[in-house]
């Protein structure tokens, strides 16, 4: 033959001719039949049980030792008729016996439900779920190569960008209503848009405790009266609760206290930073945030034992030749898998943090640094992977373009997370002798034919076309396509989540500053 022959033998010709053939079906495809939310993770192992049992010990000493400062009241009361001491510098110690037994009745088998249940999240097990998350001040509009103080609208807006992505599962405030100058209306404001904007799960946080109860009044009108919130909650609340070194925070424990009102799990997150507010030494920043997290746990389950904790242990990573947060290092991805691990050895729900490129722009570092560390933290089994979309510039940023690519990424870690299904049809022994004796290539082969909505995942942007394709289309690299991507998205999808008469109920009674024009504009605002 006279096509040209690649270094693999095919006809080069050939696959151009299938790829033009299945172009169109392959842009049909419903993707999620190979990947889904809740996959099972935890084959990645970077500790040896014996590394894990060392760690638990010295987090127990710690705590039994050194213990914590700050306690609030109405925990310290609690703590103490549970048998914790006072020692004479204020410390609560905790005997190593009651955190034992803390961890081993403390809620496991929790759901964090959604609006529409379909997005319904389990966190039992080591099952895996990919959302975003953080507190960014900035935004890296669609092309820009500079940041802008974010907004509610950014709020509003990337909340709907989520709603439309399939791979990432949940909504947690990527951005702060930088212009909201009080915090309750910031609180209030961003729960109604993220709500506006997505059905899935919704994760809030709060400046004060006396939030969570008006917050709570205004989830029971989008849910259709008072109490009909709590009977199926689709936020959750919760804080960083401790201060680094081994110090509760006075206001986020009194949110997280005040967030077991919701009826949801609560979420702690605790960072500290190694060489600045932890160790250098990655296994005793282990152990210091484990010690941490644990004295979390603690102070919601004294207060109201079993309540579900969405426990965060969030190792930081510190770049020792300067002292600034290195979200995107090597180290980071290690310790966010190691910190997984050590939740699912407890048997507890899982949260860390991963995906937190230093990178200032959707480039190739942006890409290499958020793979690495998701891919690690899924494949370790953690329950809520964090930061995981959008978060540029080591979490000072949030970018709508980053948050399409990411959508592609994460799919790609999904199937990776799922694996390899070794069972006698799969091991393909009867289409290997069919094709054999047959065609002599296994394309249109039954098998093929059935797996090719199942087996394997589409992305939506990761380009696979020919080199003359690519350039014929304009030579576009991936910030370019995510851009036309998201542009099409956000000019498009203005989901209405709470009718017209329920909006006027909420705000009749509550501040909300997100104009009705941003979420029902005349024209298209990107």
């Amino acid at each position: 033959s006279s096509a040209p022959i690649n270094h693999n033998g095919y006809s080069i010709m050939a696959k151009r001719t299938s790829r033009r053939r299945n172009k169109q079906a392959s842009e049909n495809l419903v993707t999620q039949g190979a990947v889904k939310m809740g996959l099972m993770g935890g084959k990645y192992k970077p500790l040896t049980d014996h590394d894990i049992e060392q760690i638990h010990q010295t987090a127990l000493d710690v705590l039994e030792n050194i213990g914590m400062g700050d306690p609030i009241p109405e925990f310290k009361e609690a703590a103490l008729k549970s048998g914790c001491t006072i020692n004479d510098k204020g410390r609560i110690l905790f005997p190593r016996a009651l955190v034992e037994d803390v961890i081993a009745r403390a809620g496991r088998d929790i759901i964090k439900y959604a609006r529409d249940p379909k997005h319904d999240i389990d966190l039992s097990d080591k099952k895996v779920h990919l959302y975003g998350g953080g507190e960014a001040v900035t935004m890296l509009d669609l092309g820009a190569n500079s940041y802008r103080p974010s907004t509610i609208n950014d709020v509003y807006d990337l909340a709907r960008l989520v709603d439309s992505l399939d791979h990432i599962h949940g909504f947690s405030r990527l951005v702060v209503a930088t212009e909201l100058s009080s915090w309750f209306e910031a609180d209030i404001n961003t729960a109604y848009a993220s709500i506006m904007g997505t059905t899935k799960n919704v994760a809030l946080t709060f400046g004060s405790a006396t939030h969570v109860k008006p917050a709570i009044e205004m989830l029971d009108i989008i849910a259709g009266g008072e109490g009909k919130f709590k009977k199926r909650p689709f936020c959750h609340g919760g804080g960083c609760t401790v201060v680094s070194p081994l110090r509760y925070g006075v206001d986020n424990c009194e949110v997280a206290l005040a967030s077991i009102e919701m009826n949801a799990p609560v979420w702690v997150v605790i960072a500290p930073q190694s060489g600045a507010t932890a160790p250098a030494a990655l296994a005793g920043a282990l152990v210091q945030v484990l010690a941490e997290t644990l004295a979390s746990l603690m102070l919601i389950d004294l207060v109201k034992p079993g309540h579900p904790v969405v426990f965060g242990p969030w190792p930081f990573v510190t770049d020792l030749r300067t002292g600034s947060f290195s979200g995107g290092s090597g180290e980071e991805a290690l310790m966010a898998a190691a910190a997984a691990q050590i939740t699912n050895h407890y048997g507890l729900s899982s949260s860390v943090a991963a995906g937190m490129t230093d990178s200032k722009v959707p480039d190739a570092q942006a890409g290499y640094e958020k793979g690495i560390s998701v891919a690690m933290a899924a494949l370790a089994g953690c329950n809520n992977v964090s930061e995981s979309a959008g978060m540029m510039a080591s979490l000072m940023g949030v970018s709508f373009e980053s948050m399409v690519i990411d959508n592609d990424m994460l799919g790609t870690v999904m199937r990776v997370v799922r694996g390899i299904e070794v069972n006698e049809e799969t091991l393909s022994y009867q289409a290997i002798e069919d094709t054999v004796n047959g065609e002599g290539h296994f394309l249109r082969n039954e098998q093929t034919l059935s797996l090719m909505k199942t087996e394997y995942l589409y992305p939506t942007l990761a380009d696979r076309s020919t080199q003359e394709e690519w350039e014929a289309e304009g030579s576009l690299d991936i910030r370019k396509k995510a851009e036309i991507r998201a542009r099409e998205i956000l000019n498009s999808h203005y989901p209405v989540y709470i009718d017209d008469k329920t909006d006027k109920k909420i705000r009749d009674k509550f501040p909300i500053r997100l104009d009705k024009e941003v979420i029902k504009p005349k024209k298209p605002r990107f």
